[in-house]
């Protein structure tokens, strides 16, 4: 064993909470279901690889089973390849080995070309025509830049030149030396967390949320402090800015992730004076806000609302805006941007010296064009998700009448409440049907959610009425016993 094996290892207890409710209803083939939520765990990246499990004696007496039943769980999850195990020694999760020729699908696989019907990925397919025409300029564009040396750690002056002109027409006026050109939005909250945040450092951000920043937060060695988001009408939710006040004074963290526009996964929009209270915490208690603005182009009902920055001093490094061209545009441009002071662009472009020397020129040049004809191409795709959210949520008042979905006024994705904690059991389920699914967990801590499930409104019509005739399929045979979990992706978008 090496010594990251001897050292990575989980308590029962905490292993017990991770679990969450994962009994059948009917209390039997408990080993089946026990197995299955393991390995459904492991694979959904949510029970790190290489991670040594309780002991069998240990885990029995933490969830009220047998030691029997572990004992065949962890049986299975060796035979099918998730733990390997050492006598005396214990077992460690891994993942299972794919066929030789690596045929099966890839969850990332694009979608309207994959077999799987992908709602784990709130993601949109590329304007063809559009992002062909800014590709062809693009390259004749790149004819002026390739006597240089072709690193720029802050980004194409065109794209900060772009990206600066949008926020400046949104109402918060910005020079091209505030922003940094990152490689999407998930590279931009890693960037942050690096310069701003160290290990065990206090980290806020909202509960539920986006999985990725969770991750993020993880691997700086942070301590995420979550502030539940709170009931509103119709079933949508609503910030409690009292809570989350008194959490940042409690908790004093070093920054506070939130997402104002079209919050990852609620679909709840903060109002104009929420985002000024918000921003006036953030200078009474110095906290800085790391603000996710990533779908704040789509908004779906009425206006947009202006960015959180312009609530304050519009070049205050207590405000970093985080923006991309992935939800917008498309997602194989991975190109996203960080808004703030002057100054604190130099600090974050200093320290990502050491990991990247910048991001792809020609996929910069791309972007700045199709920022060119940001507001046609968001007027298409606003029209296209409006139906498409209003397809969705017909069929689920058909197919699930005792489901409550959000209606949110813009992003890509409803927020269900399925009226049962099986969410993670529907996401094994639903990927024997070939319909992958984010599984409500994934975007909380501690298994919290698992009544919850987000559905992006992102597929077309025609197959996502499929997707939903195969989900319902996934739904009635639920408690079915004895079933093994298929394969579930490693990553959400």
């Amino acid at each position: 064993m090496d010594r990251a094996d001897i050292e990575r290892r989980i308590g029962a207890r905490s292993f017990a909470r991770l679990l969450g409710d994962w009994r059948p209803p009917d209390g039997k083939g408990l080993a089946g279901a026990l197995a299955d939520r393991i390995r459904l765990l492991v694979l959904d990246g949510r029970l790190p690889l290489q991670t040594r499990l309780p002991a069998e004696r240990e885990l029995a007496a933490a969830v009220s089973v047998s030691r029997t039943t572990v004992a065949t769980s962890y049986e299975a999850l060796r035979s099918a390849g998730v733990l390997r195990s050492r006598r005396g020694a214990g077992s460690w999760t891994q993942l299972p080995a794919g066929p030789p020729d690596d045929s099966g699908p890839s969850p990332f696989s694009p979608l309207g070309d994959s077999p799987l019907y992908d709602l784990a990925h709130a993601a949109l397919p590329a304007p063809r025509e559009p992002l062909r025409a800014a590709a062809t300029a693009a390259v004749q564009d790149l004819d002026a830049l390739l006597a240089g040396h072709g690193y720029d750690l802050g980004g194409q002056p065109a794209l900060r030149s772009a990206i600066a002109d949008r926020y400046t027409a949104r109402g918060l006026p910005t020079t091209p030396d505030q922003v940094l050109v990152t490689a999407g939005g998930v590279h931009a909250i890693h960037l942050a967390l690096t310069v701003l945040a160290g290990p065990g450092d206090r980290v806020l951000v909202e509960h539920p949320t986006y999985p990725n920043a969770l991750g993020a937060v993880a691997a700086r060695g942070a301590r995420p402090v979550p502030v539940p988001m709170a009931p509103g009408p119709g079933g949508a939710s609503r910030w409690d800015l009292d809570l989350l006040t008194s959490a940042v004074r409690d908790a004093a963290p070093r920054l506070a992730y939130v997402i104002p526009d079209f919050q990852n996964p609620t679909g709840a929009l903060l109002d104009d004076a929420g985002r000024a209270q918000l921003v006036d915490l953030a200078r009474r208690t110095s906290t800085t806000l790391l603000v996710d603005e990533t779908l704040a182009d789509l908004t779906l009902d009425g206006p947009a609302a202006m960015p959180v920055a312009t609530h304050g001093a519009t070049d205050s490094p207590l405000v970093l805006s985080i923006g991309s061209a992935s939800k917008t545009f498309w997602g194989g441009l991975r190109i996203g941007w960080i808004r703030t002071s002057a100054a604190m662009v130099r600090r974050l472009a200093a320290a990502r010296a050491g990991v990247d020397l910048g991001g792809p020129v020609l996929e910069q040049l791309v972007v700045a064009r199709l920022l060119a004809q940001h507001d046609s191409l968001t007027a298409s795709r606003r029209c296209e998700l409006v139906a498409a959210r209003d397809h969705l949520l017909g069929s689920i008042a058909r197919t699930f009448p005792g489901w409550r979905p959000s209606r949110p006024g813009g992003g890509l994705s409803l927020w269900v409440d399925l009226g049962r904690p099986v969410s993670s059991r529907l996401t094994g389920a639903a990927r024997r049907h070939d319909v992958l699914l984010a599984a409500g967990p994934r975007f909380g801590l501690d298994g919290a959610f698992e009544r919850y499930l987000r559905l992006p409104f992102t597929l077309r019509q025609n197959r996502m009425a499929e997707a939903v005739d195969r989900l319902a399929a996934a739904w009635t045979e639920l408690d079915r016993p004895g079933t093994a979990v298929a394969g579930e992706p490693v990553a959400v978008a």
